[in-house]
């Protein structure tokens, strides 16, 4: 069967999953190393973990399926989940697959060496240290992608 697993701390599109999961009678677990109100009567289900280095990665990876969809912005649970045949999608839409994680792994890395050096200048006038870019905001066109994007993927899976 089809399950939904989600990444829930600071999971934008919480709504949009229960919408897209409730149209398809999908069970979702919402794993967070804190409780939060979420809708009751349902196939939703919240799994708090400890709030240990990665408990929430730790708990999806260790739980997910072929069957599952795993709903995270986080590129190391994504491989992980990828590794073990799930379908991943960021919040955005944007799919993980096994094409595209080793790049996006790459980026991720760079980016660290980039902020870790960057962090470590002086802030001062003139000397090149501060700020570096993060994300762009989400917007009403992630979203948008985002339903898209879950819907696909649970008539690609249950299509066999």
């Amino acid at each position: 069967m089809i399950r939904i697993l989600v990444d829930a701390d600071a999971c934008p599109v919480k709504d949009e999953v229960y919408k897209i999961a409730d149209r398809h009678r999908l069970p979702v677990t919402l794993v967070s190393n804190s409780y939060f109100r979420f809708p009751r009567g349902g196939l939703i289900e919240l799994q708090v973990v400890s709030d240990g280095f990665d408990a929430a990665d730790d708990w999806i990876a260790e739980h997910a399926t072929p069957a599952s969809i795993v709903i995270t912005a986080d590129i190391l649970l994504a491989q992980r989940c990828l590794d073990v045949g799930a379908t991943v999608l960021a919040h955005t839409g944007k799919p993980f697959t096994d094409a595209s994680i080793g790049n996006a792994v790459a980026t991720r890395g760079i980016m660290a060496d980039l902020r870790s050096s960057v962090g470590s200048k002086s802030d001062g006038p003139g000397s090149g240290g501060g700020h570096v870019g993060g994300p762009a905001p989400f917007s009403k066109a992630d979203r948008s992608r985002f339903l898209q994007a879950l819907h696909e993927a649970v008539e690609r899976l249950k299509r066999g």
